[in-house]
C-alpha cells in the first residue's frame, strides 16, 4: 500500500477533515511512514496527538482500520468524536450489548465502517475471529501498545495474541501503527518482537512543563484524609483521586461527601451504566473529584482534569506517568500530588509499601498453580467454567496461567461451535516458570525505584523521564517542591482528630445484591480488616474465645440503626454454622432482644457443606451451598420481612441462595445484617 501526498496537500485535507491546521513534525513522519505501508512504534507522551496519527491516514486508506485498546471509555469517546466528524467508526468491547457487537462487525465487513476499535480480549470471540479473515483491512492499530509486553506495567496475557493476527494474516506492506506514553528500552524491544520487527521507532520528549509535582509525606491514612479535607476546595477544577483499592474509594468519597465536597466513587465493581454516568459527570465538571482505582482515567480523552492525587504509591515510575498523563492535556497548570506513609511495620515495610509489593507478589499465580492446571488439562479438555471448578482458582488466575501456557505451547485451544476448551499439547515442553520470577525481580526493582521518587532531590519530573529513556534537557525550574515550590505538609487540630474519630465510628460497608429475588441492600457493622473488629471476630471463632463480644454487638446494631432506622422486621433468621458452632446463633438472639423482635431457630440446612473460605472463585462457593438450606415450618415466612443475621460476609453466594429460598417460600423482603464484610467480598 502507498499513498503519494505531500504535506501540504495531507494538511488541507487534515482542516477539511478535523478542523486543524498542521501536524507536529513527529506526527507527520509517522503519518507519511504510514502512507508508504511501514510499520511504526510511537513513543509520545499522553496529549500528544498520537491518535491522529492513525485517524487521519485511516480516512484515506480504502479498507477498515482496525484499532486494538484497552481503554474502553476512550473507545466510545473517539468513536463519537469521530462519527461527530462524518468519519463512521464502531468499537467492539465486553460494556455493548452483543446485538452491537455483532453489527459493528457486519458493518466492518461491509465497508461501513473506516475505523474499528476493538478491546484485545475480544480476540477469543469466535464472531470476531471468522470476520477479521474477511474483513478488507487497510492497516492495524495497537494502541497502549506496552500492554503487549511482559515487561510493560499493565502487560495482559491476552493481548500478545494480536502477533497471531500480524504474523499469520497480514502481508508485510500493510502499515501498523503501535502507540504508547510509557515505554522503557526493554520493553519497546518487546513491542518490536511481538509485532513482527521491522518497526522504525519515534520516540519523542515526555517533558511536561505544565504540571506541578507535590509529594506530601504522612504518618497515617488519617493525615491523607486531614489534608484533602483543608486543601482540595483550593485545587482548581475537576480532578482524579487515585485509591490502591475498592474500600478505600469508598472510605475516602464517603469521607469528603461528609465535608461538603462533590465527590463520587468509580472502581470495577460499578456494573457498565453506573461507570459511564461517572464519566459523564467527570466530563461534565459536575463534581470536583472522582475517587477511583486505576479502573478509571486511562480511557478518558478530557484535556482539562486540573489535579491528580495519588493516596497510593503506585507499583513503579512507568505506572504513575501513564496515571498522571490523562491530567493537564490542554498544557495549563495542573496539580500532581503523591501522598506517602513511610511509617514501618514490625517487618520493617513502610506502610504505603506494602499494597503494591503484595500487587506484585501475588501478580502472579503460583507455579504450584500452573501445575495444578497442566495436570487437570492433561485428564481431560476443560472449558474456563471447567478449569475454575477443576483447580479451584478463580476466574483472573485461570486466565493468566492459560494464556502463559498457550504462549509456551503446553496448551492449545479448541474450539467446537461456539464452546470453546483447552487441550494439553501432544510432546509439550515443559512449564518455563523462572521467566515469572525474573519479571517478579524487575517489578520489585521497579517498586524501589518509584520509592526513591518520593525521596529524590533532582527535579522529580526529569526523574520520571530518566526513567522512561528521555534525557532531552529542559528548564525544570518551578516544576515541583524540589525545585522551588512550596513543600506541603499536614497540620492536625484536636477537631480535625475528632472528625476522623466520628466518620469512622460511623463508617458501615453495604451489602448490595444483583439479583431477582427478594434481597434488599443490608449493613455490616464494619470491615473485616478494621483491626479491631477483625482481631475480635478471629478470636471469638478460631480461638475458643467464647460468643462475640459486646462490643462487635454495639457495632453491628449501630449499623442496623444507620441504614433502617426505626424499621421493624417481622422476624430474625439467622445460618446455621458451619464451623463455628452456635456463635452465630447467640449473636443473633442478642440482636433479637435489643431490636425485640421475634427470631426463628427455623433455617436449617438440608445437606452438610464445606467453609465457603475454601473455595476461591463463585462457581465453587455457589456450588458448595445451592439447594443446601431450607426453613420448617415453610408457611412461617410467607409475605415476612426478614432481618437474616450471619458472622462474616464475603462472596455473598451463601445469603444469595438463602435470599433465593425464602424468595420462593414467599417471603416479602430478606435484609442481611453482619458483623463484618471482608475487603475481598463480592457484589453479587
Amino acid at each position: 500500500m502507498n499513498i503519494l501526498m505531500t504535506r501540504t496537500q495531507a494538511e488541507q485535507r487534515l482542516k477539511e477533515t478535523f478542523g486543524i491546521d498542521h501536524f507536529y513534525d513527529e506526527q507527520w513522519k509517522a503519518i507519511d511512514a504510514l502512507l508508504h505501508g511501514k510499520r511504526i512504534l510511537m513513543i509520545e507522551r499522553t496529549g500528544f496527538g498520537k491518535s491522529l496519527c492513525y485517524q487521519f491516514p485511516a480516512t484515506l486508506f480504502p479498507g477498515v482500520t482496525v484499532v486494538f485498546s484497552p481503554l474502553i471509555a476512550l473507545m466510545r469517546d473517539q468513536v463519537a468524536s469521530l462519527e461527530r466528524k462524518g468519519i463512521p467508526a464502531r468499537c467492539i468491547n465486553s460494556e455493548e450489548a452483543s446485538e452491537d457487537n455483532d453489527a459493528a462487525i457486519n458493518d466492518a465487513l461491509n465497508g461501513r465502517v473506516k475505523i474499528l476499535y476493538i478491546a484485545p480480549e475480544r480476540q477469543e470471540n469466535s464472531a470476531w475471529t471468522e470476520a477479521v479473515k474477511q474483513i478488507k483491512l487497510s492497516m492495524v492499530v495497537v494502541d497502549e501498545a506496552h500492554t503487549i509486553s511482559q515487561w510493560g506495567h499493565d502487560f495482559r496475557p491476552a493481548f500478545r495474541r494480536i502477533k497471531n493476527l500480524v504474523r499469520n494474516y497480514l502481508p508485510q506492506d500493510m502499515p501498523i501503527l503501535a502507540t504508547t506514553a510509557t515505554a522503557t528500552e526493554r520493553v519497546q524491544k518487546d513491542i518490536e518482537e511481538q509485532l513482527g520487527g521491522h518497526l522504525t521507532t519515534i520516540r519523542g520528549n515526555l517533558m511536561r512543563e505544565n504540571f506541578r509535582l507535590h509529594v506530601i509525606n504522612v504518618n497515617s491514612e488519617d493525615e491523607k484524609m486531614i489534608w484533602l479535607k483543608h486543601n482540595i476546595m483550593g485545587l482548581p477544577g475537576t480532578g482524579i483521586i487515585y485509591a490502591g483499592t475498592h474500600v478505600q474509594t469508598e472510605l475516602y468519597t464517603k469521607w469528603l461527601t461528609r465535608q461538603g465536597i462533590d465527590a463520587i466513587e468509580y472502581n470495577a465493581a460499578l456494573d457498565s451504566d453506573s461507570r459511564k454516568e461517572i464519566e459523564r459527570k467527570l466530563m461534565d465538571n459536575e463534581v470536583k473529584c472522582v475517587v477511583s482505582t486505576n479502573a478509571l482515567g486511562m480511557g478518558i480523552d478530557k484535556p482539562d482534569i486540573r489535579f491528580v492525587i495519588h493516596l497510593q504509591i503506585p507499583q513503579s515510575p512507568i505506572h504513575y506517568y501513564q496515571e498522571i498523563g490523562r491530567a493537564g492535556r490542554d498544557s495549563k497548570p495542573t496539580d500532581i500530588i503523591l501522598f506517602f506513609n513511610s511509617t514501618k511495620n514490625e517487618k520493617g515495610v513502610m506502610a504505603d509499601e506494602e499494597l503494591p509489593r503484595a500487587f506484585i507478589e501475588n501478580g502472579r499465580p503460583s507455579e504450584k498453580k500452573y501445575r495444578r492446571f497442566i495436570d487437570a488439562v492433561k485428564e481431560e479438555s476443560l472449558t474456563e467454567k471447567g478449569l475454575m471448578m477443576k483447580t479451584n482458582m478463580p476466574q483472573k488466575s485461570v486466565r493468566v496461567i492459560r494464556e502463559d501456557l498457550i504462549e509456551q505451547g503446553i496448551i492449545k485451544e479448541v474450539v467446537i461451535g461456539k464452546r470453546k476448551s483447552y487441550e494439553y499439547q501432544f510432546n509439550a515442553p515443559e512449564l518455563d516458570y523462572e521467566r515469572f520470577n525474573t519479571l517478579n525481580e524487575a517489578k520489585k526493582k521497579d517498586l524501589e525505584n518509584m520509592i526513591r521518587y518520593v525521596y529524590t532531590k533532582e527535579p522529580r519530573m526529569k526523574y520520571l523521564c530518566s526513567y522512561l529513556g528521555d534525557d532531552t534537557s529542559c528548564d525544570f525550574t518551578n516544576t515541583c517542591d524540589n525545585t522551588g515550590l512550596p513543600k506541603y505538609h499536614v497540620d492536625v487540630t484536636d477537631d480535625d482528630e475528632k472528625d476522623i474519630r466520628e466518620f469512622r465510628d460511623n463508617l458501615f460497608p453495604l451489602l448490595e445484591f444483583k439479583t431477582r429475588y427478594n434481597l434488599i441492600t443490608g449493613i455490616a457493622g464494619s470491615y473485616y480488616g478494621e483491626s479491631t473488629v477483625g482481631n475480635a471476630i478471629h478470636r471469638c471463632k478460631y480461638e475458643n474465645g467464647g460468643d462475640f463480644t459486646d462490643f462487635l454487638l454495639t457495632r453491628t446494631l449501630r449499623a442496623y440503626y444507620h441504614l433502617f432506622g426505626n424499621k421493624k422486621f417481622d422476624m430474625i433468621v439467622y445460618l446455621p454454622s458451619t464451623v463455628s458452632g452456635d456463635l452465630v446463633k447467640n449473636f443473633a438472639y442478642k440482636i433479637a432482644r435489643a431490636l425485640k423482635t421475634p427470631i426463628s431457630d427455623g433455617l436449617i440446612k438440608t445437606r452438610q457443606t464445606e467453609p465457603q473460605k475454601i473455595f476461591q472463585q463463585r462457581y465453587g462457593k455457589e456450588e458448595n451451598v445451592k439447594d443446601a438450606f431450607t426453613y420448617e415450618p415453610k408457611e412461617q415466612v410467607s409475605g415476612k420481612s426478614i432481618l437474616l443475621v450471619d458472622d462474616i460476609y464475603d462472596s455473598g453466594a451463601t445469603i444469595k441462595e438463602i435470599g433465593k429460598m425464602l424468595t420462593k417460600l414467599g417471603a416479602a423482603e430478606i435484609a442481611p445484617l453482619v458483623i463484618a464484610k471482608t475487603v475481598g467480598g463480592d457484589i453479587q
